[in-house]
């Protein structure tokens, strides 16, 4: 597994070349690529556990041990990198909202998470994934995807109102670098706009830097163990707010393992069984410990096409990095004090991203909103998501990512089934296009 064959001479990547996930350069210039991908994937993974209240320190450690349990499981025909997932920040906030600020509660929504994940990725491993095709199209998958990321906006509001001037100044800093640098510097853009955010906080006394310099430089990562569930059975109950998301994760998995595989001119579908459940494995582990779920990176992905090495050696060094930076402290309490006007600023444009990366779903399958199967599917879903309709019996908690999912699913597959028996033989074709996104 650790055998990679040295690409050329280690040195030079020539213009039409490609260094294969088999493949290495020198080991100097592996180790700066393993840095350049935890630079990537920073700024995005180490916002999750800033906006939920989860440990900065142990999501950094799981994201690392994630990433090598990937890369080991996929056998290293992957090259990917396992950061936080945002799919979950609704979720988290509700789990801990209803468990009086403990973080464990979450714990055991991502636990499960991950674990049907995993299941779900052993299927697809042994029977292939056209049936995840045929129960979530792309209209269906594209909408749940979207309904995640739109149904945070309250939770934007909130947090922009807080120091809108701070919020504007971050959010402006993000579109200009993304306007004004190109390749590596521009894909920073998040990361780059919450520093300067960050330093116009500080100058403007919202930064309390106490817990900073009391913090210190090494030390174990702040662990939590998830809650358990048969002590508090309430905890069963949020299980329909997290579930959900496993769409989500399948959704980028298959879209980073044919993703990867076009950029390499490799057909890696039969990995991406391996893909999913070792993100399973991950991401429980994360729940389990008190880190954040984990999600294959587009981040890194850009970094690839721009460096045009897929080497997963890479990777492996970008792992071991993360893990090392989590038993700093001190890095912990830094993103602990960004102060709730930079995030305001940044998830103003980040939550609105992930809603359109649904949008692109639809795109990239040409669903057809001609149709009025895929009009209300996708009208329906998207009003119970983002207006966040609750329902609550007993211990169970329904928010509008659960009850929008569901809509999706009834209201696709109900009118589907109506129109066979009324004889509508002629379905999309877009409908049961294979998942690109």
């Amino acid at each position: 597994m650790f055998d990679w064959k040295l690409h050329g001479n280690g040195k030079n990547v020539a213009p039409d070349a490609r260094v294969l996930p088999e493949e290495r350069m020198t080991w100097a210039r592996t180790i700066g690529f393993g840095a350049q991908h935890v630079i990537a994937m920073f700024g995005a993974t180490f916002l999750v556990p800033l906006i939920t209240g989860l440990s900065p320190t142990a999501t950094l450690f799981f994201s690392g041990l994630g990433t090598l349990i990937f890369l080991a499981i996929t056998g290293n025909r992957v090259p990917s990198y396992l950061g936080s997932s945002f799919a979950f920040i609704a979720p988290i906030g509700v789990a801990i909202a209803a468990n009086d600020g403990d973080t464990g509660a979450a714990g055991f929504g991502l636990f499960a998470t991950g674990l049907l994940l995993f299941l779900i990725g052993l299927l697809v491993h042994f029977v292939g994934s056209g049936w995840i095709n045929r129960l979530m199209p792309p209209v269906v998958m594209g909408t749940i995807v979207a309904l995640i990321g739109f149904n945070l906006a309250p939770v934007v509001r909130d947090s922009f109102s807080v120091a809108p001037y701070i919020a504007l100044i971050t959010v402006s800093s993000i579109l200009l670098i993304t306007v004004v640098f190109r390749g590596f510097i521009g894909r920073l853009s998040i990361v780059l706009g919450v520093i300067v955010g960050y330093i116009a906080a500080l100058l403007a006394g919202q930064v309390d830097t106490k817990a900073i310099v009391d913090a210190a430089w090494f030390g174990l990562p702040s662990f939590n163990l998830m809650a358990n569930p048969f002590a508090n059975p309430a905890l069963w109950g949020l299980l329909p707010v997290f579930l959900p998301v496993v769409l989500v994760l399948i959704a980028e998995n298959v879209g980073h393992v044919k993703s990867v595989g076009l950029m390499i001119d490799r057909n890696l579908d039969p990995v991406t069984g391996r893909a999913l459940f070792a993100d399973g494995i991950a991401t429980a582990l994360a729940g389990f410990g008190g880190g954040a779920g984990t999600t294959t990176y587009g981040e890194n992905i850009g970094v690839m096409a721009a460096t045009r090495v897929f080497s997963t050696a890479a990777y492996w060094v970008a792992g071991l990095f993360a893990i090392a930076l989590s038993f700093s402290p001190k890095i912990g309490a830094v993103i602990n004090s960004i102060p709730a006007g930079v995030l305001g600023g940044v998830t103003v444009a980040l939550y609105g991203l992930i809603g359109l990366i649904g949008v692109k779903i639809w795109i990239d399958n040409r669903v057809d909103f001609n149709r009025p199967v895929n009009q209300f599917t996708a009208a329906i879903a998207l009003i119970v998501g983002i207006a966040n309709f609750t329902i609550e019996s007993g211990d169970f908690y329904f928010n509008g990512i659960a009850l929008g999912t569901v809509a999706a699913l009834v209201v696709y597959h109900g009118m589907s089934w109506v129109g066979r028996l009324r004889g509508d033989r002629n379905p999309d074709t877009a409908d049961r296009a294979n998942l690109t996104a």
